[in-house]
């Protein structure tokens, strides 16, 4: 990868957290339950710190959950850089769905929040939160970063959802869209806004 270039405005690196002892055992992770990395995801943490070592950021944002704070530690700890903590790239509100299981859903998660989502009346997961309220708010994330951070490199850590959100807006497709695509722990992407508008320059790289 490459830093900004003079026909960026921005450069965005989003970066999934690293793997939790509840991706390992497939259970539904929202905001509520604050789950650290597992053994396995802090080595990967470290790889990806690794890689991205010769990468030149302006600054580096994440989410307050611990997963995705340890992540984006052990990209900063490379690069001399303290770590800025945004609210609004928390994951999305599951409420009662947090710990289930999620072979009890018999499909995938993204596929089961979007049959929530094409029925009006189920919209909201039970006490949770709608996916258009998600994308919302990690969306204001990249306003701002749009307004004040231009030809530079940012990189923002946060989650599956908050992550994909984000791509789909910035490329004008639809919600429903996310079910055709698959973000793995410490997968990186990379989003290139320029004034002719966003590019995805790469997606879930996990080559490292």
């Amino acid at each position: 990868m490459e830093g900004a270039t003079r026909e960026e405005n921005l450069k965005l690196i989003l970066i999934r957290h690293g793997e939790t002892p509840w991706n390992e055992q497939k259970l539904i992770q929202g905001s509520r339950q604050d789950i650290e990395l597992s053994p396995a995801g802090i080595r990967r943490a470290g790889k990806l710190a690794s890689y991205l070592k010769n990468e030149k950021f302006s600054i580096i944002i994440t989410s307050p959950m611990k997963r995705a704070v340890a992540t984006a530690k052990a990209v900063a700890s490379l690069h001399g850089l303290s770590l800025e903590i945004d609210n609004r790239l928390k994951e999305i509100d599951v409420a009662d769905l947090e710990g289930m299981s999620l072979d009890d859903l018999n499909t995938t998660f993204t596929r089961f929040l979007m049959q929530w989502q094409k029925d009006r009346e189920l919209a909201n997961l039970p006490h949770g939160e709608k996916l258009p309220e998600l994308q919302h708010r990690a969306w204001t994330v990249v306003q701002t970063l749009l307004e004040i951070h231009h030809e530079e490199t940012v990189v923002l850590v946060s989650h599956y959802f908050v992550i994909m959100a984000i791509i789909l807006q910035a490329l004008d497709l639809p919600l429903e869209a996310m079910v055709k695509f698959k973000l793995d722990p410490c997968g990186i992407s990379v989003l290139s806004f320029t004034d002719h508008g966003a590019r995805l320059l790469s997606f879930n790289s996990t080559c490292y």
